[in-house]
């Protein structure tokens, strides 16, 4: 699949980026890892962050509100190179929720110097197929390119803590 969209910032289209798993698992168990405190806390955030999770109301609508987390110490040391803090509060919520099935979550992106803040959506579709579960995750694009490039990288490096847990097929 690919979707393109065109960038506020540069007006340079730009596609989504779309990243499928499939894991020796059943679908609630991903289902759950999106879904519950313990389950998004065990796996969100690229390797060397962590999150805390103050709100997570799995339904159409319901909050979702945690701290990104550096914690280690290359990744600490690579936040305060940047300029960046070491821990940063995230705020979104649940647009689609069909249980075992989709999600959509949206998050507010307030963290760009020089830019309003903005929607950044990651779609979620679940599928099962005997003894495996597979999972279509689609990354729409941010407004500006480096951004959209970060966003997918960052997913892709959190998605090794699941390769990680599951035996991916």
């Amino acid at each position: 699949m690919n979707e393109v969209s065109t960038s506020a910032a540069t007006d340079t289209p730009q596609a989504k980026v779309i990243i499928e798993r499939t894991y020796r698992a059943r679908v609630e168990d991903l289902w759950e890892l999106w879904t519950t405190k313990a389950g998004f806390e065990s796996w969100w955030g690229p390797e060397g962050f962590r999150v805390e999770v103050h709100a997570l109301e799995a339904h159409t609508g319901g909050a979702l509100e945690y701290d990104m987390i550096a914690d280690t110490p290359e990744m600490i040391a690579a936040m305060k190179d940047m300029g960046q803090p070491v821990s940063h509060n995230t705020r979104g919520w649940f647009d689609a929720f069909e249980p075992h099935a989709r999600l959509t979550l949206k998050h507010m992106i307030d963290f760009i110097a020089g830019t309003e803040p903005y929607e950044s959506t990651i779609e979620v579709d679940f599928h099962a197929s005997g003894d495996n579960a597979r999972m279509v995750v689609t990354l729409h694009p941010h407004r500006d390119p480096h951004w959209t490039k970060m966003s997918a990288e960052g997913f892709s490096s959190q998605l090794t803590k699941l390769d990680k847990r599951f035996e991916q097929k």
